[in-house]
């Protein structure tokens, strides 16, 4: 049974549109610099990801916090200085995560029109507020939303927060995200129910163990499937 007049408060990358297969190209461009043709790839990509992770707690995300990351991998890995032409490169891969149009995801765009109409839709992302700003800019999506919302880290605090700013009701309150780690959890933590798309790109780190008991949450396998139940 369809439910109306909800409040839908969605995820943007990965859900709305395609991002971390772009820091994945990336990532396959830093493997070719760093380890050449012999190298061992897979230890290098499990380097990368423990910087990552680090970084990612103490300095946030986005493209200048990723450059950081290619490059403080690479010295690890090489065990000296990059040379300036290597640290260019690594600036390239940074910057080409950002450079390319946003990439819907299909179905979003039509279904979030419908959406619209039936309920009142707020945006939840995180990230570096002027790189999601555009990004939302650039989706042409911005419209659909009552609000949007750009935070640094997606926990438990955070939708306490939303909760209380918006005057949200969790019970008829519905995160939509494909990160269990950022979308899911803490949006059941504080309260609100939740919907689960996954999408095969997901970052690594943004892996989770959902409850399989737990009914608050809806799995779909499409964006476009929202339309079914809401």
């Amino acid at each position: 049974m369809r439910r109306d007049n909800q409040v839908l408060v969605l995820d943007a990358d990965d859900t709305l549109w395609e991002n971390n297969i772009r820091f994945e190209r990336a990532i396959e461009g830093f493997l070719d610099l760093v380890t050449g043709p012999a190298g061992d790839r897979a230890a290098a990509r499990a380097a990368l990801d423990r910087i990552e992770a680090a970084n990612a707690r103490a300095l946030g995300y986005g493209s200048k916090v990723f450059g950081q990351s290619l490059l403080e991998c690479f010295e690890l890995l090489r065990q000296r200085p990059a040379e300036p032409h290597e640290a260019g490169r690594m600036g390239e891969l940074a910057a080409s995560i950002t450079a390319a149009e946003v990439e819907l995801i299909p179905g979003v765009a039509q279904t979030l029109a419908e959406l619209a109409a039936r309920h009142r839709l707020l945006l939840l992302t995180k990230g570096d507020t002027a790189e999601q700003q555009a990004k939302v800019d650039n989706s042409g999506l911005a419209h659909h939303f009552q609000s949007v919302h750009i935070v640094a880290e997606k926990d438990v605090t955070a939708y306490h927060r939303l909760i209380g700013e918006q005057a949200l009701a969790p019970r008829s309150t519905w995160m939509i995200g494909n990160s269990v780690k950022s979308d899911i959890l803490p949006a059941r933590a504080a309260g609100l129910n939740a919907v689960f798309i996954p999408n095969r790109h997901t970052w690594v780190l943004e892996d989770a163990e959902l409850d399989p008991a737990d009914t608050g949450v809806l799995h779909l396998s499409a964006f476009a499937e929202l339309g079914e139940h809401f």
